[in-house]
């Protein structure tokens, strides 16, 4: 039997391959005893040269994702594809490999088995996704704009008139807060619970931190079912406990958790990294203006080279397999590497190498609700780039920090300049109408019967 901590699984007896090891396949390949460490400063500052590395393994190579906990990391397209499309061979059920690793990993609240869509296969995952999916449908485009424009606006207010701001800790990191906290039908008061415990997860970086952030999510979601239960809402948390799927306790308030963590944190990310890119990069800086280049072409370019998950799928073969030229030991986790898959085919144009990028994943478990995500990151950087048309970086681009961690690409702060608004300012501002938009082209009132669910109308 291979170590729990070992990278790799050994072909069975009997196999051609059995003479060679799992990994080296072929003599020019590197060691495969020596995973590449895909946590601290170094592979948080320049994560493609570790992406280059391990091409060098082939389709498959090993990696530690946290001390004493391995993966194997799927860094080519092709083979990306064929796993997250193949439900057979790969389960998304981690509790055999939960036993494998230190229990108070930093990495567990990010890979533990829990009763939702994620980790779910077959009809359950059916099950739980036509939840989310069905839920997020009485969320309605227009309704869900308003909602943006008005969280922005109150986050500007708060530092318009300073004439600087770090666009990470004070707007990108907040903004999703205040929308899934809201749709999910809890007051604004609660979003400060929620980004540190969110945040600890991911960032957490030792087992007490790890598991304090755990403990304070998992009591905000209690909170959060508690008060629906004693009183229903128009919200997303009302909506799942009355779908007709039915879920118990349980499933209720791990796929709350799901659905509220994977849609705040990697949200944020990427609101924050298309911001860097259009104050670092004088073809969006004149978009500001009016050049060529959109908010939308600086999330698409962001999808494409800095995703702001890049790296999970976590999944788990279900037999020992031979996978794009690799044994994979049967409950081994294997991730994907979304932005190593991306630029395989760099170009140096997105999109012109492997078809569409794998930001959302792909196959049965891709994101259930990418386009709420577009239109909210859409809509977030074009609201703030409207009413402060001059922001510009406070640093150079090169002094910006990358935050650590095998999971995400995020900046640790984004410090912008701008000159100050004020509400007494002639003309339109954040402070007087809060769906107000700053050019008279898209100008609209949104009603309170505009802002309610099509289904409570």
């Amino acid at each position: 039997m291979t170590s729990p901590h070992q990278p790799g699984a050994a072909p069975p007896p009997g196999c051609p391959a059995h003479a060679a090891t799992p990994y080296q396949q072929a003599p020019a390949q590197p060691d495969a005893q020596t995973p590449v460490k895909l946590y601290g400063p170094d592979f948080a500052a320049d994560p493609h040269r570790f992406y280059a590395e391990l091409r060098q393994y082939g389709a498959l190579a090993p990696v530690e994702i946290a001390p004493e906990v391995t993966a194997m990391l799927v860094t080519d397209y092709r083979a990306a594809l064929d796993l997250l499309h193949d439900d057979a061979t790969w389960s998304k059920d981690s509790r055999e490999w939960m036993t494998t690793v230190p229990a108070d990993t930093p990495v567990m609240p990010m890979l533990m088995w829990r009763p939702n869509l994620f980790y779910a296969d077959g009809p359950a995952h059916v099950r739980y996704r036509d939840v989310v999916v069905d839920s997020f449908k009485l969320v309605e485009p227009h309704e869900l704009r308003a909602r943006v424009h008005h969280a922005a606006d109150t986050l500007i207010q708060r530092f318009g008139a300073h004439g600087e701001v770090d666009l990470i800790a004070d707007y990108a990191r907040l903004i999703p807060l205040l929308m899934f906290n809201n749709l999910f039908g809890m007051p604004d008061s609660y979003s400060d619970r929620l980004i540190e415990a969110i945040a600890g997860m991911l960032d957490g970086t030792s087992p007490e931190e790890a598991a304090a952030a755990n403990e304070a999510y998992t009591n905000y979601i209690m909170e959060l079912v508690g008060s629906k239960k004693a009183e229903r809402g128009l919200d997303l948390t009302s909506w799942f406990m009355d779908h007709p799927n039915a879920l118990n306790d349980e499933e209720l308030i791990h796929n709350i958790i799901l659905t509220m963590g994977a849609g705040n944190e990697p949200l944020a990310n990427l609101i924050g990294n298309a911001l860097s890119r259009m104050l670092s990069d004088d073809r969006y800086y004149n978009t500001l203006s009016g050049g060529a280049l959109t908010a939308h072409d600086a999330i698409n370019e962001v999808l494409w080279n800095d995703p702001p998950l890049t790296n999970y799928s976590a999944h788990f073969p279900v037999r020992d397999v031979f996978f794009h030229g690799t044994w994979v030991r049967k409950g081994q986790l294997v991730m994907v590497s979304y932005a190593a898959a991306n630029s395989q085919f760099d170009t140096g144009t997105p999109g012109s190498g492997g078809g569409s990028h794998l930001a959302w994943a792909a196959g049965p478990h891709a994101c259930p609700v990418k386009r709420h995500a577009l239109l909210i990151a859409t809509t977030a950087i074009e609201r703030l780039t409207a009413w402060l048309s001059d922001i510009e970086l406070a640093v150079d681009a090169r002094e910006l920090q990358w935050r650590n961690g095998a999971f995400h690409r995020a900046l640790a702060a984004l410090p912008a300049r701008f000159t100050p608004i004020t509400p007494d300012q002639a003309g339109a501002t954040p402070w007087h109408n809060r769906d107000s938009s700053p050019t008279s082209s898209t100008r609209s009132e949104v009603t309170s019967t505009e802002r309610q669910p099509a289904s409570a109308r």
